[in-house]
């Protein structure tokens, strides 16, 4: 297969382009219907943690990782539609091929009104599975617990439907807004959502259930999630107390409280033995900023070590970047995916990641650009008006494949 740097734009080849970069006879990038520029092409097998602007990978399968962007040939993805690709080599015949999308912050409540999941339901709808974290509770069975017009967030049960619809299949609700009107429309979040077909983690009407990991099945590989909140306000689930599944760490919940930690890893290590790929959502971070701290790199590599794969972050409303941890992809916040904070041109923007898997294995990492409209509904932006979201995100990250 063929690779690129992944902060080109998306390579889409012709049969007959591909083989002229086989070949070695493409030296400009115009040829493959990109800006002109000089074109270099190298064949590789080890790790491709780096690769220059400049330069096309001639690779295999087990190179590629997040630091590298694919090309499809004849509109055939090499990693999602192996069998098909037109470019075929002698080797093991790969997993089964699971995609996955996970969004950032969803808001429903308060000034969002309509159906803002539908611009982009058919794209998350397409994913195996997608999941995203959901910062509205849907009742109101007690007086909202932060400020009553600003702060406590309730939507609609209807809501239940188009999430659905956007091909929702779980949502985590550790996050520092599922309290927001009392332990009773907590646990009646939980039910409703349930009741509608949406599996949750992260919080619960005990310590127990919060502590409960959701794990679906695709393709006969199954796939875990925990979610944790750091950020406060939403109170701590204990036994025979509702709450979220929370974990006190800087900066809005003190120093990091060791034990909690510890209960989070050990619920990690537990979910290893039940699933093949093991997705971590803490709710961290500061607010407004693209720089995550530095408790979330070590929170994030400590997570990695007790085996998840996967860890994406939520809360600070704004992109963050992203991190290789040996095998494990830490995305520290993806940004608003529905929310009402037009005060801020980076409040109304984020990134999809949509995750290829060949069984237990992340292949493939794609940050897809999004802003959000006047009616707060986020749209696909084209890559070269994509700038102000991506370029934040890449200066931040730190992407190298390590097998």
């Amino acid at each position: 297969m063929l690779a690129v740097n992944a902060r080109r734009p998306p390579l889409a080849l012709t049969e007959a382009q591909a083989r002229r970069v086989l070949r070695g006879a493409a030296t400009d990038w115009r040829q493959l219907g990109q800006p002109s520029g000089p074109l270099r092409t190298t064949h590789r097998t080890d790790p491709l943690g780096h690769l220059p602007m400049d330069m096309v990978a001639v690779t295999v399968a087990d190179a590629v990782g997040p630091a590298v962007r694919v090309a499809t040939v004849g509109g055939i993805d090499p990693l999602r539609e192996p069998a098909a690709y037109p470019l075929q080599v002698q080797g093991p015949a790969p997993g089964p091929v699971t995609t996955l999308t996970v969004v950032g912050d969803v808001m429903l409540g308060r000034r969002v009104t309509g159906s803002p999941l539908a611009p982009l339901a058919a794209r998350l709808a397409s994913a195996d599975l997608t999941v995203g974290n959901l910062e509205s509770t849907l009742a109101e069975l007690g007086p909202p617990r932060q400020d009553p017009v600003t702060d406590s967030f309730s939507a609609d049960p209807g809501v239940r439907a188009d999430l659905r619809a956007a091909g929702f299949d779980a949502v985590s609700l550790a996050n520092n807004h599922t309290g927001d009107f009392g332990a009773a429309s907590l646990v009646r979040t939980v039910e409703l959502l349930r009741a509608g077909g949406l599996g949750t983690f992260g919080a619960g009407r005990d310590l127990a259930q919060a502590r409960e990991p959701e794990v679906l099945e695709r393709h006969g590989v199954r796939f875990g999630f925990l979610g944790f909140n750091a950020i406060g306000e939403t109170p701590e689930a204990a036994p025979g107390r509702p709450g979220a599944l929370s974990v006190s760490m800087p900066p809005r919940t003190g120093p990091l409280d060791r034990g909690e930690l510890d209960r989070v890893l050990a619920d990690v290590r537990r979910l290893q033995r039940r699933a093949d790929v093991v997705v971590v959502m803490p709710h961290w971070g500061t607010q407004y900023s693209h720089r995550p701290e530095a408790i979330q790199h070590q929170v994030a590599r400590e997570l990695a070590d007790a085996g998840a794969d996967l860890v994406v972050g939520g809360h600070p409303h704004w992109v963050q970047g992203a991190e290789q941890m040996g095998g494990t992809l830490v995305v520290h916040s993806l940004g608003n995916f529905v929310f009402d904070m037009d005060f801020m041109s980076q409040t109304m923007e984020g990134l999809v990641l949509e995750a290829t898997f060949w069984g237990d294995r992340l292949m493939a990492a794609d940050f897809v650009p999004y802003r959000l409209g006047p009616d707060f509904a986020p749209r696909v932006v084209a890559r070269d008006e994509a700038a102000g979201i991506l370029d934040p995100f890449w200066d931040l990250s730190s992407l190298a494949a390590t097998r």
